[in-house]
């Protein structure tokens, strides 16, 4: 507007007469003033108003930014909330597919569908009605397992088997209000935890994918060029084609004598000879036992990865806690009590990301033994209906995804990934565009990355923090990324910025490892204001919440702080119990909180009632596992001091209780009356599973106790030892008293299985040198002729180098490949778990050296365990290292 007084309309100057009337000033001061002035004052009067109506400008646009935000929130959680009523519709409906289906798993989800491989691409919906409430689900039982999730509840009644086939998106029956099966006396001493490479089309064979439904299939990393946008429902229920399964069998060289009835196998050269019944039929080594009729679906999975992971535990707005564990990522819904899984992972999970939908998950893996099909990635994937929507960096990246971040001012079309590799490579993807690729990355820092966030505010900016820094970066219209050093106080600077959040205003709080909080103001590198001593040990995390403040997390102190909009404390605070480890993550839910630990637990609650623990782990290496002989209940024991007794129906902890020992092995009684540990000092111990008393404690030498398995007719117990041995003893007083009998000795190395005949007379043993020996267990010595126990029959077959079970090696086997064996009580099944993370599952007895089987992935480590349930309905897995706990459903 021009300043000349001649093109100021009269009105406009009547106006701000009126404005500096209103200001104080008298018309007879300004009568005497010259025009001039007057038009000077008024001017003068009108910039006035226009600085002033600036000034309050950018807080009227903050606070409808805060508006917009809330409103997003809430279109969120009505889109989610029409996709779960969608899927919910269907269940009702309770559709069957057209074509023959078997359990299988579609891009790492697991759920039923047409029997085959699928192609990974995702196929638009026509936005009809009709369309919408007559597809088919694409997950769940044979039917739909959203028909299950919402089918009646059953409480236990002392078997596995359910009413309804299981499926991935498990049901349990509601557990007993009380997770304690009975209250231990209140003087014992124990520790009790209650249970309340760029996408390219052209590339093919990059992994291999661990199929639920038999073996896993060969097949390309998922080409991202095909895909519809995550920000429509319509394509939330695609549904990729599906081809034939490949079928894997194992082989190894073989001698069968058809006059002695024997089978000659060999172990990294050494060959071993197993006699089979005399009635046994002749084999043919060259021919190919087929796969067994029944498969395995992963119905649950006990634990969670909170001691060496961030930021990895989410409410989505339907209810279902988002987590990983394993190769596993788990979306549980507690109120209902059950789970759906994520299984495309090969490996480790690392990181964990939401899209701005809350309907669009990115995870990220770390390399796996297998350096082509198992390296590092990002998998993106619909909660909904499980399917992978695209692969990210697989080839380009070298270590594992120790961060992830979706862009949020745009609506999620970046992905930020930070590599654990030597450089620390942090790269900004647009995952949605496979032509584009990766658009930028850089080296990020010498020193650990702990955390990378996208600004929420600013499209373009990143924000990364580890040791001893926190930086800000700029994406320009380039695809460049331009670096700020954030600048500390001197005497301020930690060790150590471990978390990071926005409060509602655009600024960045950071926690770092000396307790104190840190306030970067928006678009700025320099601290603005530190907050000290908000904890006593490290800030493990910081939750802006949605009605204002802001909580942090202590993982020392284990306190959950509340603050203000001014990061000023308000006196409300939790702390959570010891026991449980310290706050590893806080995460903001519906109406609730979410907090997982360090110990990996998982609380549910708020700071005024109190919290909950809704997951309970083990913290170290499980290694000890056993199921009770009748009913649906099993333990296990690791190398993290704790033993844990579950109820394999209602998905819960009964209780668990510090041994003060690692723990190697464990076992029930026959009777169920009694349960022994076997510890890494030669020390074993026998407790009672209803008080948790300890009633026996001997020692056997001083290197581990490998296995222990009770007598069918629970009169005596074998240990087998590191240093060779088999220990028996007599039990008397129903478990309570021990008399040892002698030792076995034989064996020129550690004992690794043990089985008892069903007489209760006789013992079969392995061992770490790949022998197969004999023993009289009353006198403890050895039964030197093999061919005098080929009639023998064996209560178990936790042995896997037996007859029985010749065609569970793999060609090339050297022997420590398969860490464990068993058979199904019904004499139908067996089932291995292995040293490539693998549970497989054979038509028993495997005694052809070729036999096909039905393979299974889920864990990350090393399977320690394998156990059948009593009645056979389901499997339990222990994961060694990953420290899961894996139950699968036999269908």
């Amino acid at each position: 507007m021009s300043h000349e007084p001649e093109v100021v309309r009269p009105h406009f100057i009547w106006w701000i007469a009126c404005l500096m009337e209103s200001r104080g000033e008298s018309r007879s001061s300004r009568a005497s003033d010259s025009p001039g002035d007057t038009m000077n004052d008024v001017y003068t009067a009108w910039h006035e108003m226009l600085e002033s109506e600036g000034a309050g400008l950018a807080a009227r646009v903050a606070e409808l930014e805060v508006r917009c935000s809330r409103q997003a929130e809430e279109l969120l959680c009505l889109r989610s909330t029409l996709a779960d009523a969608l899927r919910r519709l269907n269940a009702i409906e309770g559709r069957t597919p057209t074509t023959t289906s078997s359990t299988t798993q579609r891009n790492g989800g697991t759920y039923t569908a047409p029997t085959g491989t699928p192609t990974r691409e995702l196929r638009i919906r026509q936005p009809t009605y009709r369309e919408s409430v007559k597809r088919t689900s694409s997950y769940g039982s044979n039917t739909s397992s959203l028909s299950q999730r919402r089918g009646p509840q059953h409480q236990s009644t002392g078997s596995l088997q359910s009413d309804s086939p299981a499926s991935s998106s498990s049901l349990s029956p509601a557990p007993s209000p009380s997770p304690r099966a009975t209250p231990a006396p209140p003087h014992l001493n124990y520790r009790s935890r209650n249970n309340s490479s760029s996408s390219n089309p052209t590339t093919t064979s990059l992994t291999k994918r661990w199929n639920s439904t038999g073996d896993f299939n060969t097949q390309g990393l998922l080409p991202a060029s095909r895909f519809t946008s995550t920000k429509s429902l319509l394509n939330l229920y695609s549904k990729p084609s599906q081809n034939g399964p490949i079928l894997k069998h194992g082989t190894h060289t073989c001698q069968y004598n058809e006059e002695e009835g024997s089978m000659r196998m060999f172990i990294r050269g050494r060959p071993v000879v197993m006699y089979g019944p005399s009635d046994h039929e002749n084999l043919d080594p060259a021919k190919v036992a087929p796969p067994p009729q029944s498969k395995l679906k992963l119905e649950w999975v006990y634990g969670y990865r909170g001691k060496d992971c961030r930021s990895n535990l989410y409410m989505l707005p339907t209810g279902e806690m988002v987590y990983f564990v394993a190769a596993v990522v788990v979306l549980f819904n507690v109120e209902e009590q059950c789970q759906r899984h994520y299984t495309g992972h090969t490996d480790d999970v690392k990181s964990i990301a939401i899209h701005p939908n809350k309907l669009v998950i990115a995870s990220g893996q770390c390399a796996g033994h297998d350096r082509l099909d198992a390296r590092p990635h990002v998998r993106v994937w619909n909660s909904v209906s499980l399917a992978t929507l695209a692969v990210v960096g697989a080839g380009s990246l070298e270590r594992a995804v120790s961060c992830l971040s979706f862009s949020r001012a745009d609506g999620g079309n970046l992905l930020a990934v930070v590599d654990e590799g030597a450089d620390r490579v942090l790269s900004v993807w647009d995952w949605q565009r496979a032509d584009r690729g990766c658009l930028a990355e850089t080296k990020c820092s010498v020193d650990t990355v702990i955390a990378a966030e996208f600004h929420p505010l600013d499209r373009n900016q990143i924000v990364t923090c580890g040791k001893g820094h926190i930086a800000f970066w700029t994406l320009d219209a380039s695809n460049v990324l331009y670096k700020r050093m954030g600048v500390f106080d001197t005497r301020d600077k930690p060790k150590y910025v471990t978390c990071l959040g926005f409060n509602h205003n655009g600024d960045v709080i950071s926690g770092d490892s000396s307790g104190s909080l840190t306030v970067w103001s928006r678009g700025t590198s320099v601290a603005s204001r530190t907050v000290r001593g908000a904890h006593s040990g490290g800030v493990f995390s910081v939750c802006a919440l949605r009605e204002g403040g802001l909580l942090s997390a202590g993982g020392k102190d284990g306190r959950i702080v509340l603050f203000d909009d001014e990061l000023n404390a308000t006196g409300t605070e939790a702390v959570i119990e010891g026991h449980y480890g310290g706050v590893r993550v806080v995460s903001e839910g519906r109406g609730r909180l979410l907090v997982g630990t360090t110990r990996n637990c998982i609380l549910v609650g708020d700071l005024q009632l109190g919290f909950t623990p809704a997951v309970l782990g083990h913290v170290d290496e499980v290694w000890g596992l056993a199921t009770h002989p009748c009913l649906p209940q099993f333990v296990s024991a690791g190398w993290d001091r704790l033993l844990q007794l579950w109820d394999g129906m209602s998905h819960s902890t009964v209780w668990s209780k510090d041994i003060d020992e690692r723990a190697q092995c464990c076992a029930w009684s026959s009777d169920g009356g009694v349960v022994a540990v076997g510890g890494c000092s030669g020390r074993w111990m026998v407790y009672d599973p209803q008080t948790r008393a300890l009633l026996a404690d001997h020692r056997d030498g001083s290197e581990p106790i490998q296995t222990i398995v009770y007598s069918p007719n629970n009169q005596m117990v074998a240990l087998g030892a590191r240093d060779n041995f088999i220990y028996i003893y007599q039990v008397d007083d129903q478990g309570a008293r021990y008399s040892r009998l002698g030792k076995c000795v034989g064996h020129s190395s550690f004992i690794t299985h043990l089985d008892w005949s069903e007489d209760s007379q006789y013992l079969r043993s392995n061992s770490g040198d790949y022998e197969l020996l004999y023993w009289n267990a009353s006198t403890c010595r050895q039964v030197t002729s093999p061919t005098s126990m080929r009639d023998i029959t064996w209560a178990s077959n936790h042995c896997p180098i037996t007859f029985t079970t010749v065609g569970v090696w793999p060609e090339g086997a050297d022997g420590t490949d398969i860490n464990s064996c068993d058979k199904s009580s019904d004499n139908r099944l067996a089932v291995t778990g292995d040293d490539f993370g693998k549970v497989k599952l054979y038509a028993y007895p495997v005694t052809q050296p070729k036999s096909v089987c039905a393979t299974y992935g889920g864990h990350s480590s090393h399977v320690s365990c394998v156990r059948f349930s009593s009645d056979g309905t389901r499997v339990l897995s222990a994961g060694g290292r990953d420290a899961a706990l894996m139950q699968w459903a036999v269908e």
